[in-house]
């Protein structure tokens, strides 16, 4: 425990105060310990895995910050037919489990490579990227229910997977789960082939047919040389990396909205919505790269806030980041300039993907 433990240490924006108590878990047992003695007391909870999703505030969190450092993962079964039952640990690196998986030839979550974090936050947002969705090779997930006091097993059914949603995620209050995932159970394919290739840039960087399979160790080697070249994988040497990757989801409107704009707006159709471009609204809306505010937020005199420390990411418009000594203060002031030029320019409100802590839009 330490509480002097700050969140900027462990989120990859880097912002966010002190935690009032800091616990650091690495087996299931120390997890439902550190969570029955947080609610026990009446205690605050926030869960922390990567840190690659939050936007704590700058007072900082008054209860107990759990980190989920729980480590491995074991195949159960792997046979031609089933394919590979695989349960991971909550607490493993995301990235490292879907190098593992292409190592040992189990397919389907290859195009989920580059994304920070950790295994047990993936279906929480059901975290997807390049045609590509976490749930779609979820077979169950374990949790330690808060409320009733035991270890629950959600099926893929039930844990309502949408678009960037869940079950775990509709139980969660600022960063507070009913749901504190402790493993999740993968079932993927055998064999050196891709899942089918859904997202049309990849797909031409692997000079494949959308719906056509590709080697799955080249799917993955070109997802991290795309994600690298939107500042999307995590590295020390490149502040656009600091950040919580997309800050906005893309908007689901109904398809009268969808008509409002020019037709040269990108659209997929999503069931009975239509699904648009987060980016393509905020770089219509007048917000380039690199776009940065001044005379607002925290700082010098009168609180200025110069790019310096703040801008969307001057390689994708999507992500807000940290460029250095910014606050939460700075990274929400962007955030809402964002928001509300899109709503004056076309109409639409953007959602913002990361847990806000503390915080609101």
């Amino acid at each position: 425990m330490n509480a002097q433990k700050y969140l900027s240490s462990l989120t990859t924006l880097e912002v966010g105060g002190p935690a009032h108590t800091y616990v650091v878990a690495t087996t299931e047992a120390q997890i439902i310990a550190a969570v029955k003695a947080a609610d026990d007391a009446g205690e605050a909870l926030l869960v922390l895995g990567g840190g690659s999703n939050l936007v704590v505030c700058d007072d900082g969190f008054a209860g107990t910050v759990l980190k989920i450092a729980s480590q491995g993962y074991a195949a159960n079964s792997q046979d031609t037919c089933g394919g590979a039952s695989v349960v991971v640990q909550a607490g493993h690196d995301w990235d490292d489990f879907v190098h593992q998986s292409v190592l040992h030839a189990w397919s389907g979550i290859e195009a989920l490579s580059g994304i920070p974090g950790s295994t047990g936050a993936t279906p929480v947002q059901n975290v997807g990227a390049y045609g590509c969705e976490v749930g779609q090779s979820i077979a169950a997930v374990r949790v330690w229910d808060r409320k009733e006091c035991a270890v629950q097993t959600f099926t893929n059914h039930e844990l309502k997977f949408g678009y960037r949603d869940s079950l775990l995620k509709a139980t969660t209050v600022n960063g507070s789960p009913r749901y504190v995932v402790l493993t999740v159970e993968f079932q993927l394919l055998l064999g050196r082939m891709s899942a089918p290739i859904k997202y049309s840039e990849l797909a031409r960087r692997l000079d494949v047919e959308i719906g056509k399979r590709a080697n799955s160790l080249e799917v993955r080697n070109t997802v991290l040389a795309l994600r690298a070249s939107k500042g999307m994988v995590l590295d020390a040497e490149d502040r656009d990396t600091f950040s919580t990757g997309s800050f906005f989801t893309n908007p689901l409107v109904t398809e009268e909205v969808a008509n409002t704009l020019p037709t040269d707006a990108p659209r997929w159709t999503a069931g009975e919505l239509v699904k648009l471009s987060a980016a393509w609204l905020i770089e219509q809306a007048g917000f380039s790269k690199g776009f940065g505010l001044a005379g607002e937020g925290e700082g010098a005199d009168h609180g200025a806030q110069t790019p310096a420390r703040a801008s969307l990411s001057t390689k994708h418009t999507l992500a807000i980041t940290n460029r250095g000594g910014a606050s939460a203060a700075d990274i929400l002031a962007i955030a809402r300039e964002v928001r509300d030029g899109v709503v004056r320019q076309f109409g639409i409100v953007l959602e913002p993907e990361p847990v806000l802590v503390g915080c609101s839009l």
